[in-house]
């Protein structure tokens, strides 16, 4: 099944696969998904309804296509500077519940190579997402 996304649905598609990629909807990912999208256009103009209406149809897509496949056609829907703050959005997610995982790090790096981001790019978000969620301790 092949769906023609927005930037903005393509955006949300994979912001909402990096947080289930493993089939698992941590409470941690749901709040940072949420927070990328209610403060970001055209997102924040959206009414709950919208929004939900919005996430019920890609998680419909996301068991139907698998976290990876949704990743890759949303990514055809993003421009180069969407596709670097996607990634940056995922790594965010990701990093909610904790460090990075070793599979986690596998999506990401897939997630990367999907989105044709330079690895530059993508060192410098992962190096940024260890500083933001540094221990107080």
């Amino acid at each position: 099944m092949t769906t023609s996304f927005s930037a903005a649905d393509g955006f949300a598609a994979v912001a909402l696969a990096a947080l289930c990629w493993d089939g698992v909807m941590s409470a941690a990912g749901a709040r940072s998904l949420r927070h990328a999208l209610d403060y970001r256009l055209p997102f924040r103009d959206y009414s709950d309804g919208e929004m939900a209406q919005l996430l019920d149809g890609l998680l419909g897509q996301l068991r139907t296509q698998g976290a990876q496949h949704l990743m890759v056609e949303a990514a055809a829907a993003l421009t180069p500077r969407q596709r670097g703050t996607a990634f940056a959005v995922a790594a965010e997610i990701m990093r909610s519940d904790g460090e990075l995982q070793v599979d986690e790090r596998n999506i990401l790096n897939n997630l990367a190579a999907v989105l044709n981001l330079e690895e530059s790019l993508t060192d410098d978000i992962l190096q940024v997402m260890d500083v933001l969620h540094g221990s107080l301790e």
